[in-house]
């Protein structure tokens, strides 16, 4: 255990010694905020009949999304462990005495919380003290915070073993471009990152309620500006891990299988 905490310190440190592209990034995340609440207002404004959150929770709901930003997109490659997969330098971590699976695990979500540590709170700050049409609520009640720290953190995982199930996938392919492409259009769109899940039409929001990408960014941060009840958001805990045990037990065999049938190429 202590040897996966090392991996995690590694690379938690390591990311926050990139301070010029947490800049670019929180830069990025604001002006994208904006835009995207600027086209949301007008659109309101414009009368367009009954909608499905109100304006204030959708501001605050597109704010989240930006500054959490660094840690829900699923389309994260670790250059680190695809190299070691492609160049065959894996063979180094099947000599070592631990678990490769725990090993990534470690590593991936060391590097995204060192990045969402730099990004997150100037964000929030900043949204915070916008006029009201653009402004974060950061009034929330303490049972409903606590809640959706639980959510947030149990999305951590789950972001971090789907990510690491098409990494293990490239064990199989040895070329991460199709598998990630994928991810990066079936997630955006059914994680709520491109448009709130309560904006789709009825069947696709089936869909996404049934898939666990939801539950990385749209569960936690319904959650918090209230679109989604406290006892919601208790069910909506217990499906998260259910998710969470099932892709962790499914990347386990898929890394059991593909350890199996690796050839390591090279001289």
């Amino acid at each position: 255990m202590t040897s996966y905490l090392s991996y995690f310190k590694l690379k938690f440190k390591t990311g926050l010694q990139y301070r010029a592209a947490a800049l670019a990034g929180i830069s990025t995340q604001i002006f994208f905020g904006i835009v995207y609440i600027s086209v949301y207002v007008a659109f309101y404004n414009s009368g367009s009949g009954s909608l499905p959150m109100p304006i204030d929770e959708l501001v605050s709901y597109l704010w989240l999304n930006q500054a959490f930003f660094a840690l829900i997109y699923m389309w994260y490659k670790d250059k680190d462990i695809l190299n070691l997969i492609k160049k065959g330098n894996i063979a180094y971590e099947l000599c070592r005495p631990q678990d490769i699976y725990s090993m990534w695990t470690s590593k991936i979500l060391g590097e995204r919380i060192s990045n969402l540590t730099l990004r997150c709170f100037p964000v929030l700050l900043f949204a915070s003290f916008l006029p009201n049409a653009f402004r974060l609520d950061l009034s929330i009640s303490p049972e409903r915070f606590l809640i959706f720290l639980v959510t947030l953190v149990l999305s951590a995982f789950l972001m971090v073993f789907l990510i690491l199930l098409y990494h293990i996938i490239c064990l199989f392919t040895l070329d991460e471009k199709g598998i990630v492409n994928i991810f990066m259009v079936v997630t955006d769109i059914l994680s709520g990152l491109v448009i709130p899940i309560p904006f789709f039409p009825e069947f696709l929001q089936n869909i996404s309620n049934i898939l666990p990408f939801r539950y990385i960014s749209d569960f936690p941060f319904r959650l918090y500006v209230g679109n989604i009840s406290i006892q919601e958001g208790l069910i909506g805990i217990i499906i998260q891990i259910i998710w969470i045990v099932i892709i962790l037990l499914l990347g386990r065999l898929l890394m059991k299988i593909a350890l199996k049938k690796t050839v390591v190429q090279g001289g």
